[in-house]
């Protein structure tokens, strides 16, 4: 399907958009960060994805507090007023964006509500269709658990932080409430103005002896297979498949187009593990 909407894009684009100016924002998941590029993404996967744009310094790397509610000055805001600042000072026309995790909640909250901030619509019209990799975007039991105080809260301090704001909007409950309400592209509400495609990890992998449940680092790995335990049988040890393919279009699960059929954990799919980073950097 996806192929599909590239061969459109690809035909407008030869007819109206000879000039275009591609660019790529890669936008992190729950928490504070001052330096993505480094702490969350990992150079090697930055620079491996923007390899695929017409000019490689057409990027950006968002830092933001996603701590917050996704509609909060310090997530939807700051997101704003980071793709507006690339957006202008770059001069995109055509934007792909690549959310993981809760990101996608935020992106998706500036798709879905235009007229909540003067520079959404701006935004809006240059996506060319957002990519959310392991987005949760019917939130995941894990955030329930650290809300109720469990011992899933200090399990997950590493993983989720403690009950921020943020944690708890990502309750089952709350984004069902979300969905039905403030959120686009979910099942029985109108789409999403933009293409938003989903990339699903279904599984964790640590064998001690695989070298492959060392991508992206053993230990973080061991805590969400861990974590599994306590999801459904298609998970990638923090989100339910169910919930990576809440909002929009399936573009693929991780063991269908993943070197050695290798399923993505929930800090893989950020990370470049298994030709992942070939694939979005082929997308752009």
């Amino acid at each position: 399907m996806k192929l599909i909407h590239l061969a459109i894009f690809i035909s407008l684009f030869t007819i109206t958009q000879v000039s275009a100016v591609t660019g790529l924002a890669l936008v992190h998941g729950t928490g504070n960060q001052t330096d993505a590029a480094s702490d969350y993404w990992k150079w090697d996967m930055v620079n491996s994805i923007r390899q695929g744009l017409p000019d490689q310094n057409n990027y950006v790397v968002i830092n933001c507090k996603f701590e917050e509610y996704m509609w909060d000055a310090d997530a939807a805001g700051c997101l704003a007023g980071q793709l507006t600042s690339f957006i202008n000072s770059k001069g995109i026309t055509d934007m792909v964006v690549m959310t993981h995790s809760n990101g996608a909640n935020v992106m998706r909250w500036i798709m879905s509500n235009p007229t909540w901030d003067s520079r959404y619509p701006n935004i809006i019209s240059k996506i060319r269709w957002v990519n959310a990799l392991a987005g949760s975007s019917k939130g995941t039991p894990l955030a329930n658990a650290v809300m109720q105080g469990s011992i899933f809260e200090s399990a997950l301090g590493w993983l989720l932080g403690y009950q921020s704001d943020a944690v708890r909007m990502q309750q089952t409950s709350w984004m069902d409430y979300y969905n039905s309400t403030w959120l686009l592209g979910t099942s029985g509400r109108p789409s999403l103005p933009k293409g938003f495609w989903n990339v699903v990890g279904t599984d964790v992998e640590t064998a001690i002896w695989d070298g492959d449940s060392y991508c992206g680092g053993y230990t973080l790995n061991l805590g969400l297979e861990i974590t599994q335990a306590w999801l459904s049988s298609c998970s990638d040890g923090f989100l339910d498949c169910s919930s990576q393919e809440g909002a929009g279009s399936l573009w693929f699960r991780d063991t269908s187009r993943m070197n050695g059929s290798e399923p993505l954990s929930h800090n893989q799919s950020r990370r470049k593990c298994f030709g992942l980073d070939v694939i979005l950097r082929n997308d752009i």
